[in-house]
């Protein structure tokens, strides 16, 4: 029965979800144009609110556990595993006061409405995957830009998506890099559950009824020990409650 009903479910959800894209990309322009930094940050946590709302018609439900007073006069580094691309919405709008700027790909800066958008035009950094010292270099000036502005960085090191829910090996270089040049940062992981289920049967039909938890854990300084040991220690942390 549930998987006859994911049919339906599906086209709904990408009939709305396709929509929300479209919708909101002039929203975004406009924004941006004449109101500046503020108003199209506004549009852009709107915009993933709405997104998670597209996934609560296939019955996907979040929860978002954060037991801590995190500080938003100083920049974050939210570090967390990636199960899916429905990981990002609701970091962006449960971490909104943070202003999450993401570490992305830079195929994806183009083709998909709102989200290329937002990704070129709202502070996140774009990198090369095949070029590793102009990525660096682009994440230096994204380190630079977050200690100015007191944004929060958001890295899934893993660089893939796990299909499966099972952890892949971090990638450390871009996490020490934003470590040593973010002294006076607070590194937030967080452990992502069960995203990776809405695809279990591929894109289409997705699962319905999914619970995607976030759990925060407890905040780290960037400067409370070496890089190489933080990175290990968040590590240890988000894969230690991967269910």
């Amino acid at each position: 029965m549930k998987k006859i009903l994911s049919y339906p479910l599906s086209v709904l959800f990408y009939i709305f979800f396709f929509l929300t894209l479209l919708v909101f990309h002039p929203i975004q322009y406009i924004s941006l144009k004449l109101g500046g930094y503020q108003p199209h940050k506004k549009s852009v946590d709107i915009f993933n609110l709405f997104l998670i709302r597209c996934l609560n018609i296939l019955g996907t439900r979040f929860t978002f556990s954060n037991p801590y007073d995190i500080p938003t006069d100083k920049p974050c580094i939210i570090v967390a595993n990636h199960q899916g691309m429905y990981d990002i919405p609701p970091i962006i709008w449960y971490m909104r006061k943070h202003h999450a700027k993401f570490v992305s790909k830079k195929e994806l800066g183009h083709g998909i409405p709102s989200i290329s958008f937002n990704l070129r035009h709202g502070g996140s950094v774009l990198i090369d995957r095949k070029n590793k010292r102009e990525a660096m270099v682009k994440m230096a000036k994204f380190a630079d830009y977050l200690n100015q502005t007191k944004h929060s960085a958001v890295i899934f090191p893993e660089g893939t998506r796990s299909r499966t829910g099972e952890p892949k090996k971090f990638a450390v270089s871009g996490l020490q890099l934003l470590f040593k040049k973010m002294p006076d940062a607070l590194i937030i992981p967080i452990t992502i559950n069960n995203s990776w289920k809405l695809f279990k049967h591929g894109n289409f039909p997705m699962e319905p009824g999914v619970h995607i938890t976030l759990k925060v854990h407890e905040p780290i300084p960037a400067n409370s020990d070496e890089p190489e040991s933080l990175v290990a220690k968040v590590e240890r942390t988000i894969i230690a409650d991967i269910k």
